[in-house]
């Protein structure tokens, strides 16, 4: 696996939503972003880092001096409890590294040691192979799948990946 850090998201986030919004990338997230999307999506990380709900970080390697991905977790009321959901995307050019898996460890173990949440999931499209094999490596259960809208009005079905956050010192 290729070393690795995480640093809290800023104003660097949009420069990396700019370079991931091609149809490649956004394949499984509703298509190729307006800016207008990816300024509110960053202001709504800002706000959620702010109140403390959402914790997003870049992700940064020594072979790139800007954000090669990103990973986060943010509240989520989920069938009668706040849960974290959890996602991830690395650029094409630095996948199949394992810094997806990496990065994915690295924020479950930021998320357990809050101690705010037992469960942090994840919930990629049924027929994304790459974030579906992301959740079963990094250890997460699949329980099945569920209707989600992603963007908003956008029908998808979704695998329900859950981590049990105490498996790593997170609450009981």
């Amino acid at each position: 696996m290729t070393n690795f850090w995480l640093e809290p998201w800023d104003e660097r986030g949009p420069i990396l939503e700019r370079r991931a919004n091609t149809p490649e990338m956004q394949t499984y997230l509703g298509g190729v972003e307006s800016e207008e999307s990816i300024a509110s999506r960053h202001k709504r990380i800002l706000d959620g880092v702010r109140a403390g709900t959402t914790s997003m970080f870049l992700l940064m390697v020594a072979d790139d001096p800007d954000p090669i991905g990103s990973v986060g977790y943010w509240e989520k009321e989920w069938l009668g409890q706040t849960v974290y959901e959890m996602g991830w995307k690395v650029l094409p050019g630095f996948q199949g590294r394992g810094l997806a898996v990496g990065s994915t460890l690295a924020a479950i173990g930021l998320a357990a040691a809050e101690g705010r949440h037992r469960f942090a999931h994840a919930y990629p499209r049924t027929d994304n192979t790459a974030s579906n094999a992301v959740c079963r490596k990094a250890g997460f259960e699949l329980l099945g799948e569920s209707d989600f809208e992603y963007p908003k009005g956008n029908p998808i079905r979704c695998n329900d990946w859950r981590f049990d956050l105490k498996e790593v010192g997170g609450p009981p």
